[in-house]
């Protein structure tokens, strides 16, 4: 009954025509006039509707010319009516059949609950109540939140990573994120734990479940809409280290079973209409190939327990799909003992890319910037598959976190040879409903803020290049090394724009004079259409609000190069960024 109230005559039953989800409800006379039976959901943190927007109420229902009253409604109003939007239903089949109607909200309300009342003295049975806004993200049925998706289109995403990290885990084997519940029919997909939900006393949510009506052929369908390269991880025969020791871990025996679905879970990407799970892609509207090039093995595994097990993925996999690089990890340190232990690992099994995930302070991100420039370029390439700056003793979001994980990517770029992906992390949080921060998108149930870090990762996203070029302060790489006043640096030449485009970071309490020389132009070469995109904030430790979504965002300015020589200041805690046209005239 999680999210649901009950009142009148209300009874769960466990017979119901979806197997893996057996469970509904009957709705019954009361046996008094002024006594009414039904049902109300309360949504995640209330329902969030707009005025004149609209909304499809749908379920499964069975009974015979039974009448519902399906409500909008806000329960502490001042007004004579709690309800604000009404619409009757008759059910009128003995059968299992599913109703919709469409609810439109005279008004905005981000606290709204969905309220159904049995009309009459007869008997109905209710299954999968649902309510979904019309307008969704490309106008799919029962799709998702237009400006959630948006924001991550508007980044232009290389790599979509999904459905996280310690999710996939599960604290107990029967709780693991299994991928095979969370296709199909959406009404079939079973309920499961989620892996966060009992675990933080300070921050419980001990209502946290997963329906999985986002799934995994949601999350391909996204990655496909967005650009995104789909990289999912599945589990790799171990249940969370963190929450189980090596005596209650997954035997080595069950091996096969996970070995299986990675399988299988290539067939649904990739697979034609004619296999098993290719079908069941196709029938769900996707009978094309996903085009998936990316699997993920493990999260943040540790031990011999991980490489062991990995070991038999890698061996399978390879002779069966050659075409899929496999994603390998190097536990959930940047550094240390199971980091040092397990990069050996990976590329001793030739995993394809090595997870590293970051979550550290401003000193770590200003201390790595040459991390990747001695990194074996014959081994496996890096992902850096979760990272954000959090705060020292201000872990949540501010602009200085942002501009610390700037320095840090200019690294990431400068060695791109090496570092191939790259996924901040976490993506998304609820304002009411969130366990980790920073978070790189906050909403609650009607809008949505992007914060600085959101805004770093876009100008990466919008100038990534495709080619690095080498950039230099006396012949050393701008690192933010010792001389070099908390500068950071990186550059890159886009072939298709014919484009040179430069990022600095100057991470000093100064303002730095810097001097570009664009060295390598000939004498009929011009750089034209210049701009500067400034990012810069007067409190660092301040970010974007739903309040206040436009606080801190980037600037843009034309910007002239004379010749082949740059003068400029670069202000104090300040990234910028240029980027210049080259034309020749000849």
């Amino acid at each position: 009954m999680m999210g649901w109230s009950t009142f009148g005559n209300v009874k769960l039953m466990d017979d119901g025509p979806f197997e893996r989800n057996p469970h509904y409800v009957r709705l019954s006379d009361s046996g008094h006039k002024e006594k009414h039976t039904g049902i109300e959901n309360e949504g995640f943190f209330g329902i969030g509707v707009k005025e004149g927007a609209e909304y499809r109420f749908s379920v499964w229902a069975r009974g015979e010319n039974q009448k519902l009253r399906i409500e909008l409604i806000k329960n502490n109003t001042m007004g004579e009516h709690q309800a604000f939007e009404t619409k009757d239903l008759v059910v009128n089949s003995k059968d299992w059949k599913q109703y919709e109607l469409i609810l439109k909200s005279p008004v905005t309300e981000p606290k709204a609950h969905l309220r159904i009342f049995l009309e009459g003295k007869g008997t109905v049975d209710l299954e999968h109540v649902s309510l979904f806004p019309v307008d969704t993200w490309k106008g799919r049925k029962n799709g998702l939140r237009k400006d959630l998706v948006q924001a991550l289109y508007d980044i232009k995403p290389g790599v979509f990573r999904f459905p996280g990290g310690c999710i996939v885990e599960g604290t107990d084997e029967a709780t693991r994120y299994e991928w095979k519940n969370t296709v199909g029919a959406v009404e079939n997909r079973p309920l499961n734990e989620n892996r966060w939900h009992y675990t933080f006393k300070h921050r419980f949510f001990p209502d946290y479940f997963q329906t999985y009506g986002l799934g995994f052929f949601e999350y391909f369908q996204l990655s496909e809409d967005i650009g995104a390269e789909p990289l999912p991880i599945l589990n790799c025969g171990l249940i969370c280290q963190f929450q189980n020791d090596s005596e209650h871990q997954i035997s080595l025996s069950k091996l096969d079973t996970y070995i299986q679905d990675a399988f299988d879970l290539i067939e649904f990407a990739n697979g034609d209409a004619t296999t098993k799970w290719g079908k069941v892609r196709a029938d769900m509207g996707h009978p094309e190939s996903f085009n998936l090039k990316f699997l993920g093995i493990g999260n943040e595994q540790w031990g011999p327990e991980y490489p062991e097990r990995l070991k038999k993925f890698v061996e399978v996999l390879r002779k069966a799909h050659p075409e899929i690089k496999i994603v390998g990890s190097s536990g959930p340190n940047s550094e240390g003992k199971d980091f040092d232990y397990l990069w050996p690992e990976m590329k001793n099994l030739k995993v394809d890319l090595v997870d590293e995930h970051f979550y550290r302070p401003e000193s770590w991100f200003l201390a790595q910037g040459n991390r990747y420039d001695n990194y074996d370029r014959k081994g496996p390439k890096v992902f850096a598959g979760e990272y954000a700056c959090h705060g020292k003793g201000k872990k949540w979001n501010h602009f200085n976190a942002a501009l610390m994980e700037v320095a840090f990517m200019t690294g990431m770029e400068r060695n791109a040879d090496v570092v191939h992906m790259a996924t901040y992390a976490p993506l998304f949080a609820h304002v009411e409903g969130w366990q980790w921060r920073p978070d790189m998108i906050w909403f609650d149930n009607l809008n949505s803020v992007r914060t600085c870090s959101y805004y770093v990762q876009q100008l990466y996203g919008h100038n990534k290049g495709t080619n690095v070029l080498p950039l230099t302060m006396d012949k050393k790489p701008v690192s933010g090394q010792e001389g070099q006043d908390g500068l950071f640096a990186s550059a890159v030449w886009d072939k298709d724009e014919k484009a040179y485009i430069v990022k600095i970071a100057n991470t000093s309490d100064v303002a730095q004079p810097v001097s570009l020389t664009f060295a390598g132009l000939k004498k009929n070469d011009k750089l034209v259409e210049g701009k500067c995109i400034t990012f810069q904030s007067a409190d660092l430790d301040k970010d974007n609000t739903l309040e206040n979504p436009n606080a801190i965002t980037p600037k843009e300015s034309a910007v002239t190069v004379d010749g082949s020589l740059l003068n400029v200041e670069v202000a104090p805690k300040t990234f910028v960024l240029y980027k210049f046209i080259k034309t020749s005239n000849k």
